[in-house]
């Protein structure tokens, strides 16, 4: 009887074993798709906390393979104008594996494809598809591919990439909807993250240009301010070089005047024409004008050696064509570092823009400031004249009538050589009120442009364009005795190179620090013969003599000669 019993006994059981397992697995699945939803919500808040737009794009990339169970996760950021990858982030691939890799790509194959059609891609085999082309060596092995777009306000910032999911198993349609999701936050928090950076630089922008404007309505030099213009645009920008060049008066060149960062002193003192150089070229253009490779670029003089280990360069005029140009900044940053957008060559141009109108106001406060010491000169000039002069005039003129009467000898010769001395205070005030009332005359050209005009005579006989770089108060500190022999010592100099040293460069630098004046030229010709002719160094040689200085003449190893001409300055 219990025998009978017993298969109507287990199957019920056995039915029920089979519904608790299902509910178990169902419950699991719901488990799982509430942890899932979880992360991906911790996920969405982890990359929406960011403000800084590179911790983004690592939060977003570090978020992606932790949902979907990726081994190797990147984000690849597109450059401007689409159709290459201008940065490409990864997680999984160590910095040795990396290196033995080479070059991050560049958004051909499997990667371009998404960026050719900006669309979810899910793949079992990355070999497999037409557009594969394959991997380089030490790269990892990959099969299984899911990439994902982020927009950004409709446009396409960049791709997930997500490759072999762990346990050997394939992406499936929930991964892929878990990534969609992401990438739609990602895309918020990337424009989060830009809008901040944009305010946090239009902030330093905006500070800056406060900054030169006090300085310059202060009264400071106008060296400190353009130092501070340099500095600023090199900070801002992000760049490891930048430079400031000037007009120089009666000449078609640029004076560097400023120059901070890598190989700043080769950059002081340059003097460079307005034609075939970058900064010239921004100069007359009254455009930015921008380099992607400065150190190899043809507008870049080769002598002397200054932007080695620096690749994008832009040179922004300071001020516009309409109001006048007033000089020009530039920036490099260093090889391999990211050519300037058109956004951050326009900031760095509305900057320079800022900063030219603080010079036009520190210039006009200038010129009024100095019409109100002409005008107070005027009018003491005019009291000098109307009240002082005649006063004395009456007094010397009523010394001299009383003199008449006056019987004693020594006390007679006292009045009249009071009067000699009244007519003698009255010529020193009248050359005063002339000194007064004279209007500056117009002066010769300084040095440096006297120098930069002999280099250009030079030129043609020369076949190319020397290289010039002059540096210190040239035109204040050498007297105009030792300024002539300068620019002789120069002339000749450069005479010499052309007829003689069958040279292809050459350069010139003038140098002064208030005590002496140093002049140094340099090409890489024949060098100097023994048995040639010496009258031209013979008669640079006496030039220093006379002035208490030497020349030195020597010959460099690779070939070439360099000339180093020295006087001392009067007073020193």
């Amino acid at each position: 009887m219990a025998s009978a019993e017993e298969p109507r006994v287990r199957l019920p059981q056995l039915k029920l074993d089979e519904l608790l397992e299902e509910l178990q697995a169902r419950i699991d699945a719901a488990r799982g798709t509430r942890d899932r939803v979880r992360s991906l919500l911790e996920a969405v808040l982890s990359v929406g906390r960011e403000l800084n737009l590179e911790e983004a794009l690592h939060a977003i990339v570090d978020a992606a393979a932790v949902l979907v169970d990726a081994e190797y996760a990147a984000l690849g950021v597109i450059g401007p104008g689409g159709g290459y990858l201008s940065a490409f982030l990864t997680v999984g691939v160590t910095d040795e594996q990396i290196a033995e890799i080479g070059p991050f790509p560049q958004g051909h194959g499997i990667l371009g494809e998404v960026i050719r059609h900006p669309e979810p891609l899910r793949l079992e085999k990355i070999s497999q598809h037409p557009a594969s082309h394959g991997f380089p060596a030490h790269h990892p092995p990959m099969n299984s591919f899911l990439g994902v777009p982020i927009r950004v306000r409709d446009q396409v910032f960049g791709n997930l990439y997500l490759t072999e999911k762990r346990g050997g198993t394939q992406f499936d349609e929930e991964d892929e909807a878990v990534l969609s999701t992401l990438a739609v936050a990602a895309g918020v928090a990337i424009d989060n993250a830009r809008l901040y950076e944009e305010s946090r630089l239009r902030e330093r922008w905006l500070r800056a240009n406060a900054e030169i404007t006090y300085s310059l309505m202060a009264g400071s030099a106008r060296a400190e301010a353009l130092k501070l213009i340099a500095e600023r645009a090199r900070e801002i920008m992000g760049s490891a070089l930048a430079a400031v060049a000037l007009p120089m008066e009666d000449t078609e060149s640029l004076a560097v005047e400023i120059a901070v960062g890598v190989d700043a002193e080769a950059h002081r003192g340059m003097v460079l024409p307005l034609s075939r150089t970058l900064m010239g070229l921004a100069f007359s253009a009254a455009a930015p004008v921008t380099s992607g490779d400065v150190h190899r670029d043809e507008r870049i003089s080769p002598e002397p050696p200054r932007f080695h280990g620096l690749g994008p360069a832009v040179a922004v005029p300071i001020g516009t064509g309409e109001g006048g140009v007033r000089g020009v900044v530039l920036v490099a940053r260093e090889t391999g570092a990211p050519v300037f957008s058109a956004e951050e060559t326009e900031k760095l141009q509305g900057f320079a823009a800022q900063a030219a109108i603080a010079m036009e106001l520190a210039q006009r406060r200038k010129d009024a400031e100095q019409i109100a010491v002409l005008q107070d000169r005027d009018r003491i000039a005019r009291d000098l004249h109307d009240l002082a002069i005649q006063r004395l005039f009456a007094t010397g003129m009523t010394l001299q009538s009383a003199g008449r009467f006056i019987e004693h000898p020594e006390a007679a010769e006292r009045v009249l050589r009071a009067v000699d001395d009244l007519d003698e205070t009255i010529k020193i005030i009248r050359s005063t009120i002339f000194g007064l009332r004279t209007r500056a005359r117009a002066v010769d050209a300084g040095l440096r442009a006297r120098v930069v005009d002999v280099v250009g005579e030079k030129t043609p006989v020369l076949g190319f364009t020397p290289s010039v770089r002059i540096e210190g108060l040239l035109d204040t500190d050498v007297p105009p005795q030792i300024a002539d022999h300068v620019v002789a010592v120069v002339s000749e100099a450069l005479t010499n190179t052309a007829r003689h040293a069958h040279a292809k460069r050459a350069q010139v630098a003038l140098t002064t620090d208030g005590r002496e004046v140093s002049l140094t030229v340099a090409d890489n010709g024949v060098g100097i013969s023994p048995d040639g002719r010496r009258s031209g160094l013979r008669n640079i040689a006496e030039r220093a003599e006379q002035l208490g200085g030497h020349l030195d003449v020597s010959s460099t190893d690779g070939g070439g000669a360099t000339l180093r001409w020295r006087v001392p300055l009067p007073g020193t």
